[in-house]
């Protein structure tokens, strides 16, 4: 095993395995989690999540085995679906969250929308509502759209209307950067 100590960023994590990228290098690695972190007192379904800073070696086959998870500075959890005592966390040190909403195919639930800005609001993680698909709308769904963005900007959220296809907003969206929109957490 190298004993050189890397510090790496969770990209993704499928099962039990993760893709970390090195901080320095920003050369990305297959991981895996050293045996310790299943036998400690966890709460969580999920030790590691995407957004973790991790300390890692690479083993003799260049897998990096995780062996120190380092403080989060904020994460989103849910309640695990099959085991109803443990949480699972979504993602941690969060920036900014985007929130893509379209009221128009599909259109999601209003329940949703208030439930994922909830949590962002509790966890103290600040949320860009992004309006898509607004090349598709019809009047009634771009009265509901205009509804809802007085809505939310009336309880300090920023919203702002996209389209991919169309490339409508989608500038703006590249240069988003946390507490560039005047939104409190």
């Amino acid at each position: 095993m190298s004993a050189e100590k890397k510090l790496g960023l969770v990209l993704k994590s499928t099962g039990s395995w993760y893709l970390l990228e090195e901080k320095i290098s920003k050369e990305t690695f297959q991981a895996r989690i050293k045996g310790v972190f299943r036998i400690k007192n966890i709460k969580n379904t999920n030790p590691i999540a995407v957004g973790d800073w991790v300390d890692f070696v690479l083993d003799k086959d260049g897998i990096a085995v995780i062996h120190h998870i380092h403080p989060r500075e904020n994460y989103i959890i849910r309640k695990s679906v099959n085991l109803s005592k443990r949480t699972h966390i979504i993602a941690s040190n969060i920036d900014l969250a985007f929130l893509i909403v379209t009221v128009k195919n599909p259109k999601i639930p209003l329940g949703f929308i208030d439930r994922f800005l909830v949590t962002t609001k509790a966890y103290g993680i600040q949320t860009l509502i992004v309006f898509n698909k607004v090349d598709m709308h019809d009047e009634p769904a771009k009265l509901l759209q205009q509804e809802m963005i007085e809505i939310y900007q009336k309880v300090g959220y920023t919203c702002l209307e996209t389209s991919a296809t169309e490339n409508i907003g989608i500038e703006v969206l590249k240069e988003a950067k946390p507490r560039l929109f005047p939104m409190e957490c």
